[in-house]
């Protein structure tokens, strides 16, 4: 088939020939190497460049792979990412509330402390008071007693006690 094509195109040639050239021949010659060398040649150039199309068209399906696997990664970063700053703002806020409810028990703890140590403060307070007035009573009994030159009635005694007491 291939062969009654190449004698369809090469009858114009023919047809000129009635010169006397020599270039009828050779550019048949040559066209007829062209054709064998096609013959021979063309289903080994079709099967590279059918190789090297596959090869091709599977490196580009192998990055189109690879490019949606990254981008799909990167859309379950990006979802990762808002979760963790959403949880990073519960999470301040929930610090903030523990903070805040912290300072408040310390600040109860430390009033009812103070409260605390200044009732102990006002009975230590009235407990020595109360521990210097007996002595002083007892000082001044215990002079009183011992001084030979001060003499005293019981009533008298007891108007000095009872002044000084009170």
């Amino acid at each position: 088939m291939k062969i009654l094509y190449s004698l369809i195109l090469l009858s114009p040639i023919y047809a000129m020939a009635s010169t006397e050239y020599d270039i009828v021949p050779r550019t048949i010659n040559f066209l007829i190497f062209i054709a064998i060398l096609y013959y021979f040649s063309a289903n080994s150039f079709k099967n590279f460049y059918k190789n090297r199309i596959i090869k091709i068209s599977s490196k580009i399906d192998e990055i189109q792979k690879n490019l949606l696997e990254s981008k799909a990664k990167k859309i379950d970063i990006m979802k990762k990412i808002e979760e963790a700053k959403a949880n990073s703002v519960a999470a301040i806020s929930i610090a903030k509330k523990e903070a805040d409810a912290q300072a408040q028990k310390i600040k109860e703890e430390a009033q009812s402390e103070i409260t605390l140590l200044e009732q102990n403060f006002e009975e230590q307070k009235k407990y020595e008071l109360r521990k210097m007035k007996k002595e002083v009573v007892s000082c001044v009994l215990q002079e009183i007693f011992e001084d030979p030159s001060i003499s005293l009635k019981q009533n008298e005694i007891i108007d000095i006690i009872s002044k000084k007491v009170s």
